[in-house]
């Protein structure tokens, strides 16, 4: 069998605040935030421009998210709409109880999506306004 020559390391996300965002994350998931730096070439706001969260070791799935300061950040419109700013990506985050999940996010700093498309799936809004799915699994 040939070696894998290409893998996916990690996601990286924009925000108008990484260390908001990173944090956000790093209570809804469990991770760690595993490195930052900051501030950003230019001195602006916020204090972080670069932050880094890591699942912990045996972890399924993706274990590494970046998330990048983005400093003309405009949060994407769900669903999307033609002219608005459309979603470049989102997470999927399967749990085993949806409902302990959403109340987690919550918690955590999210708000539900006024559009649910699906019956067993939530889509939720990070702080910055990114969705991520919750769906069991």
């Amino acid at each position: 069998m040939a070696e894998r020559a290409m893998w996916v390391s990690s996601v990286t996300i924009g925000a108008p605040d990484p260390g908001v965002l990173a944090d956000f994350y790093a209570r809804l998931l469990g991770c760690d935030i595993t490195a930052t730096d900051g501030p950003p070439p230019g001195g602006s706001p916020p204090e972080i421009g670069w932050a880094q969260l890591r699942a912990p070791e045996g972890t399924p799935g993706l274990r590494t998210i970046n998330v990048e300061l983005e400093r003309d950040y405009v949060p994407p419109v769900w669903p999307s709409e033609a002219g608005k700013q459309q979603i470049m990506t989102h997470l999927d985050i399967p749990v085993q109880d949806v409902d302990e999940a959403v109340a987690r996010a919550i918690e955590a700093g999210a708000r539900p999506a006024d559009v649910q498309p699906r019956e067993h799936t939530r889509v939720m809004l990070d702080p910055a306004g990114h969705p991520f799915c919750l769906y069991p699994g």
